[in-house]
C-alpha cells in the first residue's frame, strides 16, 4: 500500500519541478531581450607629420601595442646638423649680450681715459705754440712770425681740440656702457635663435612614431627604406579602448531599449561565459538593416542603431567579432 502511494508522489513532485523550471526560464526570456551584434572597431592611420626615409620598424601585424611605444623611426641627420649649426649662433649671441650687459672692462676704460688725457696734453701744447707765435706777432708788429706758420698753428690747435672732444666723448660712452635698445635687440635675437632651436627640436622629436594609445598593428603599410609623409601613413591601428558592441534595434522593440541598462554579451567562442556591458547610445534616426547583420526579420525594416560599451578586461571579445547581447529589463 505504502509503495503504491509513493510512485504518484514522486511523478506530481517530477511534474511540479518541470513546470516550476519552465516557468522561471520563460519569465528570465520574457524579462529579457535578445540581439546579435559585432565588437566594433575603430582604426588610426598614423602618418609621420615630416618627409623622411624610414630608417627603422618596430612592429608587425597583429602586434599588441600600448600607448607610447615606439613603432618606427626616419631619418633626421640634416635636421640635427642644422640644430647643431644653431646651437653654435646661439652660443656667439649669448656672448654678445653678456658683453653689452656687463659694459666695458676696467681695463678699457682705464685706456680711454689715458687717450682723453694724451689728447688733452697734445691740445694744450697746441695753444701755448699758439700763444707764443701770436705773441711774437704782436711784439714785432708781424714782422717776427710769418702769418702761414701762425695759420699752421692755429689749424693744430682746432685739431687738438677735436681730439679732445672726440676721446672725450669715446670715454663718456664707454663709462655708460650699451644703450638700452642695443640690449633689448641683442636679447630679441637671441630669443629668435632658441625659437628656431626648439622648432628644430621639435622636428627631430616628430621623427619618432608613437602609439596614441593601446591598440593592436592590423597593416603594417612602409617597409624601411621607403620615404615617408604626411599624406603616406606607416601603420593602421585598431584601438582596444573604448570597445563597444554594436546592435540594431527594431522598432518593436525601441522602446523597452534605455541607456544604462545592463547587457550579458557572449560569443560563440565562450557561450558560456558572459562579458558585462551597459547600453550607452541609442540613434535618433532610422536606417535600413546592414547586410552584415543577421536578425529574425526582413532586412528591409528600418532599425535603430544602439551601441553596448563593454568592460573586457580580459580582453575576450576581439575586434570585428560577432556576439549575442542580451539585455535585461528593468536593470537600469
Amino acid at each position: 500500500m505504502k509503495k503504491t502511494l509513493i510512485i504518484p508522489i514522486l511523478a506530481i513532485t517530477v511534474v511540479l519541478a518541470v513546470s516550476v523550471g519552465w516557468f522561471m526560464h520563460s519569465s528570465e526570456d520574457a524579462e529579457s531581450l535578445k540581439f546579435y551584434g559585432n565588437v566594433d572597431i575603430r582604426q588610426v592611420s598614423l602618418a609621420f607629420e615630416g618627409n623622411g626615409r624610414l630608417l627603422q620598424l618596430m612592429a608587425e601585424e597583429g602586434d599588441e601595442v600600448k600607448q607610447g611605444d615606439l613603432l618606427a623611426v626616419i631619418d633626421t641627420e640634416t635636421l640635427v646638423l642644422q640644430s647643431e649649426q644653431v646651437k653654435a649662433q646661439i652660443e656667439v649671441q649669448s656672448q654678445n649680450l653678456q658683453k653689452l650687459q656687463n659694459g666695458a672692462r676696467p681695463e678699457e676704460i682705464a685706456q680711454a681715459r689715458s687717450r682723453y688725457a694724451a689728447a688733452q696734453a697734445d691740445a694744450q701744447r697746441a695753444k701755448h705754440e699758439y700763444e707764443r707765435l701770436k705773441s711774437v706777432v704782436e711784439k714785432t708788429n708781424a714782422r717776427g712770425v710769418s702769418a702761414q706758420d701762425l695759420d699752421r698753428a692755429k689749424s693744430a690747435l682746432k685739431i687738438a681740440d677735436a681730439k679732445v672732444a672726440e676721446a672725450g666723448e669715446a670715454l663718456r660712452l664707454i663709462e655708460l656702457g650699451a644703450r638700452t635698445e642695443e640690449v633689448a635687440a641683442a636679447q630679441a635675437q637671441l630669443k629668435s635663435m632658441q625659437a628656431e632651436l626648439a622648432i628644430l627640436q621639435h622636428q627631430i622629436d616628430l621623427g619618432e612614431l608613437k602609439a596614441p594609445s593601446d591598440a593592436i598593428v592590423r597593416s603594417r603599410l612602409l617597409e624601411p627604406g621607403e620615404m615617408a609623409s604626411q599624406q603616406r601613413p606607416v601603420f593602421s591601428l585598431a584601438l582596444m579602448h573604448p570597445k563597444w558592441v554594436r546592435i540594431y534595434l527594431s522598432e518593436n522593440d525601441l522602446g523597452k531599449v534605455k541607456p544604462g541598462m545592463k547587457a550579458h554579451i557572449c560569443s560563440d567562442s565562450h557561450p558560456d561565459t558572459f562579458v558585462e556591458g551597459t547600453v550607452g547610445y541609442i540613434s535618433s534616426v532610422a536606417e535600413f538593416t546592414p547586410k552584415f547583420v543577421q536578425t529574425e526579420e526582413l532586412r528591409t525594416s528600418l532599425v535603430y542603431e544602439a551601441r553596448i560599451i563593454v568592460q573586457d578586461e580580459n580582453n575576450q571579445l576581439r575586434l570585428g567579432q560577432p556576439v549575442t547581447v542580451k539585455l535585461v529589463s528593468g536593470s537600469l
